[in-house]
């Protein structure tokens, strides 16, 4: 929640709505510019590795994609594969749960398509 104050109205209204209305939570968990492009790249290719994911997503500086990468990681959307060699590899999946948001990702693109301005 960044530098709020865990008192402030700001974070106990983040906290209520997260926890009580379903839309909230979907926001916090893919919201976003880049963890929703992400997991859509994940959803095509299954695994990526973190320069791939870095050559696909245009403008998104390193510290940003680890920072995304993390957070994805830490809610049980994507896993973390660290392969034992050298030179280290890393790559990136969705689990089960990232899984689950194809459908509503496919009917979001849909909608976006056919309502691109111009």
């Amino acid at each position: 929640m960044g530098n709020r104050k865990e008192n402030s109205t700001n974070t106990i209204n983040e906290i209520y709505w997260k926890e009580h209305c379903g839309l909230s939570h979907t926001l916090s968990l893919i919201g976003g510019r880049w963890k929703i492009n992400i997991i859509a790249f994940l959803l095509h290719e299954e695994k990526l590795r973190y320069n791939e994911l870095k050559e696909r997503l245009v403008g998104i500086s390193e510290r940003m994609l680890a920072s995304q990468l993390k957070e994805l990681v830490n809610d049980g959307m994507v896993n973390r594969i660290d392969y034992e060699q050298f030179p280290p590899k890393v790559e990136y999946e969705l689990t089960t749960f990232g899984q689950s948001l194809k459908e509503i990702l496919n009917q979001m693109e849909d909608w976006g398509q056919a309502n691109l301005p111009g």
